[in-house]
């Protein structure tokens, strides 16, 4: 058994013990967390890190398939051009090239103190790192399509692949966008019974006038795919309405990126009933649209953090999201680590092994280095090790 200390603990969801001890198992197992205000333990024999200790980061979306595509697609050309580059340029790399490059970016989020990756997948490249468990994986499947008469073939193309994973527990068939999925397709989706469901929301400007008025750059777009969308009723309320009244019996469902979302769409969602987590990508925002969600808005909502594809970030690291919202907000470091801890593991339903530093559980401890410990912030300069 080892006796660790740092200039604070955060356990997750408490707040920080200041010079606080974990007692911990070489497996990483947590044995006890001290208080030393209310200890008389000795600290002869206590290892003393400078910085921050916090559990393992949980990265709730993650496009682990499309790593093959860091620094292949053109920055700052808004969600539409985005998506156009990535259709052009998917199919110039080898399975061999791609899987290199699926293994490199595993090693680079265990590296970065990742524990448990909520993924997106479109077919079956990641699946067989997945079944070697070096980091919890739960795979979202999407599924997209645009015609209602085509929702079913669609859906039942989708359930084949997933019926291949190696746990059917940790995998979920999911909405792609608002804009790629027709009310059938919502449908079959939403009548899955206790599953964990991600949907990418209101990540683009161009998402308004799609659905208020069919119009813009992403509404084009979506109809050189396919004419159906023509076919689809406007939606003065935007694009939630097109889907959030029909989850009412989801598990928990996490809205991803979040970028245009205002008070009046966290309001709306509030009415739905619905355990909604939202997840921010800060990094891929800057990478895609050139701006970033109203952090200030979600303060007292449940959120967490994903670091989305290399496709749309050069890293894949739950800290370096952290730096941005530090630099364009006040939200303290205590939430920020909630976030990308304790509720992300509470989203993915793993809370009882990861997400809180805590008796008998084993979530991993990562160590942050050169924070600004008088202020308790993030600085350019910090950095993670995993210490478990």
């Amino acid at each position: 058994m080892h006796k660790i200390t740092a200039d604070y603990i955060f356990t997750g969801n408490a707040e920080p013990i200041k010079n606080g001890i974990i007692l911990i198992k070489n497996d990483g197992t947590i044995v006890d967390v001290i208080n030393p205000k209310n200890s008389t333990i000795n600290f002869d024999d206590v290892k003393k890190y400078e910085g921050v200790i916090c559990p393992g980061f949980i990265n709730t979306h993650c496009h682990l398939e499309l790593s093959y595509l860091k620094n292949k697609i053109t920055q700052k050309t808004t969600l539409p051009g985005f998506v156009k580059e990535l259709v052009q340029k998917r199919n110039n790399f080898s399975e061999e090239e791609r899987q290199i490059a699926i293994n490199k970016a595993e090693q680079e989020m265990i590296k970065n103190g990742i524990v448990a990756v909520g993924d997106i997948a479109n077919g079956n490249s990641t699946f067989q790192l997945k079944a070697k468990q070096n980091i919890y994986y739960h795979t979202f499947l999407e599924v997209f399509e645009i015609a209602d008469e085509l929702a079913k073939s669609a859906f039942n193309k989708v359930a084949e692949l997933k019926a291949t994973y190696f746990n059917n527990k940790q995998i979920s068939i999911v909405p792609h966008a608002p804009y790629s999925v027709s009310k059938s397709l919502i449908k079959l989706i939403a009548n899955q019974k206790d599953v964990l469901l991600s949907i990418h929301n209101q990540e683009t400007e161009s998402e308004k006038p799609f659905f208020k008025e069919k119009s813009g750059k992403l509404y084009e777009q979506m109809a050189t795919f396919n004419p159906k969308v023509a076919t689809w009723g406007n939606k003065k309320d935007g694009s939630l309405a097109h889907y959030l009244p029909y989850f009412k019996n989801t598990a928990s469902l996490l809205l991803v990126h979040n970028t245009y979302t205002t008070k009046d769409d966290i309001a709306y969602a509030k009415q739905q009933n619905i355990s909604i987590y939202w997840c921010f990508c800060p990094k891929a925002n800057l990478y895609i649209e050139n701006t970033l969600p109203d952090f200030t808005l979600f303060e007292n909502e449940n959120c967490t953090i994903g670091t989305d594809s290399l496709a749309s970030n050069d890293t894949l690291s739950v800290l370096e999201e952290l730096k941005v919202i530090t630099e364009n907000s006040n939200i303290s470091l205590e939430k920020l680590i909630q976030w990308a801890t304790y509720n992300g593991a509470k989203y993915l339903n793993i809370n009882k092994q990861f997400g809180s530093i805590a008796k008998e559980k084993k979530p991993g401890i990562n160590l942050l280095t050169n924070i600004n410990l008088e202020e308790l912030k993030l600085t350019q300069n910090t950095s993670v090790v995993k210490l478990y």
